[in-house]
Parts: structure tokens; sequence; C-alpha cells
């Protein structure tokens, strides 16, 4: 499965400050070079760590390349053994210092999360629990956190890689319908007759009562969004038939 880097540090932290500085660390470094298909992820948290340790930084930057490293899925004995070679070409004391932090960042190494457990990491809203109810009206698993029952019923929906609803209609003799706001992964919107949508986080889909539709999770990536029921007349949800797998094989990956 293909993963999108994405960071927002540069914004968060200097994006009035120094906005240029910002882009370049969000767009360029991290969505662009981390994000380059030459090298896999594990490979560039690797470099990162030995370029770093090189540089003789063992600031909070070294801490979250190292927990970058563990996340994707650098072993205790593998990050030993890279700190060690390391050591003869770049200089002892500076590995013992990186030896230091890499023991915290292991320390009581529990297995490695499961790719479930790391999109709930890189998402605000809880996955909540398998969507057991409404399974017969899937193809693949999809999970569903209620996150307000007053006023406005507001739901987020977590869909597996692969992983849409059946075509569907939110029916309503006036008002009605639904509105989806994008907040992890990449995904997909189509209604009837009409070209898929990509979505990606930030996205927003309008859809009208009594249009036919389905959404779901691109083939490798996880995705998330938030449904949210607009009040209607007479409302009710008509599921129809599944999306088909040589429709949905058409759909580009990431």
């Amino acid at each position: 499965m293909s993963e999108k880097i994405v960071q927002t540090a540069g914004r968060d932290q200097l994006g009035g400050f120094a906005p240029m500085f910002a882009h370049l660390n969000d767009d360029v470094l991290f969505g662009e070079v981390w994000n380059e298909k030459s090298i896999d992820v594990k490979t560039r948290c690797i470099i990162t760590v030995v370029s770093l340790m090189a540089s003789g930084v063992t600031d909070p930057s070294l801490t979250y390349h190292l927990q970058n490293a563990k996340a994707h899925g650098v072993t205790r004995e593998e990050i030993a053994a890279i700190i060690t070679h390391a050591a003869m070409y770049v200089g002892w004391p500076k590995c013992w210092a990186v030896f230091r932090q890499a023991k915290e960042v292991w320390s009581g190494e529990t297995p490695a999360s499961s790719a479930k457990d790391a999109f709930q990491n890189a998402i605000f809203f809880p996955i909540g629990e398998p969507n057991d109810a409404y399974a017969q009206y899937f193809v693949g698993q999809s999970y569903l956190a209620p996150l307000s029952a007053e006023q406005v019923p507001i739901f987020n929906v977590t869909f597996e890689p692969g992983c849409r609803n059946n075509w569907h209609i939110h029916h309503a003799a006036s008002g009605g319908g639904q509105m989806l706001i994008c907040v992890g992964g990449r995904g997909w919107y189509q209604e009837w007759g009409k070209e898929a949508r990509e979505l990606r986080p930030g996205d927003v889909v309008n859809i009208p009562a009594n249009v036919k539709h389905w959404h779901g999770a691109a083939r490798d990536s996880w995705f998330s969004h938030l449904a949210v029921e607009v009040k209607g007349e007479g409302a009710s949800t008509e599921w129809c038939e599944a999306v088909s797998g040589e429709e949905y094989g058409k759909l580009s990956v990431g």
C-alpha cells in the first residue's frame, strides 16, 4: 500500500512568521521529496536518521525521525545495527548520543501497530467500531463512529483500502441529502452518469436528495469522511447494487 506523507508543522509553527520556509518544509521537503517513489519510506527514514546523526543533531527533530523510522518498520535490532555501522564513519560520540534517544523510542517495544492503528494516529476523529449493521451494503470492511446525535447527526465513516459502499439514494420530499467532509486518506465519490471524483482531506461533497451515488476508499489508501445527515421531509435511504469490481478497478491508485 502506497502511503502519502503529509506534513503541516511548517505552517503550524511558522506559517505567519516565515511563510516561504513553511511552504518549502511542508510542500517541497515532505510534499514532494518524501513522496518521491524511487525509494520507499522506510529507507528514507533511515537515511534521515543517519544524516542528522552525521550532523550532530540530537534535538527533538531527531527524536521525531527516530519515532518515524519505528512507525515505518525499523526494528530495535535494525536501528542498533544502523547506528553502529554509522559510528565507523560519522564519529563515536555522536552515535552514543543517538543511542540514548533510540533506547527511549524503542523501550518496551510492542509488536508493530496495524495499518488501522497507524491510520487512527493520522486522523483526529475516532475510527469507531466495525460497521456491522450496514455490512451488507459495503464491499470490504468499514467502520462507524457516531460523533453527534443532537441537532445534526454526524458520523465518522472509515473505509479500509478498496472498501466502498453500494450505489444508494437519500430520498426526501424536500430538503434532505447528505454532506461529506473528508478528514483522512484518499477516496472516491461518484454520482450516477458522471465521472468519479477523487477525495482528499479537506474536500467537501454536497449530495442532493434523490441522487444515486457511492463513495469509498481508493484501492491503496484508508479513507475517512464525516457524514452529515441533512434533515429532510420523508427522508429515507434506498440501497442499490454494488459498484462493480471492473468499474472500481478503472479508478487510479495514488
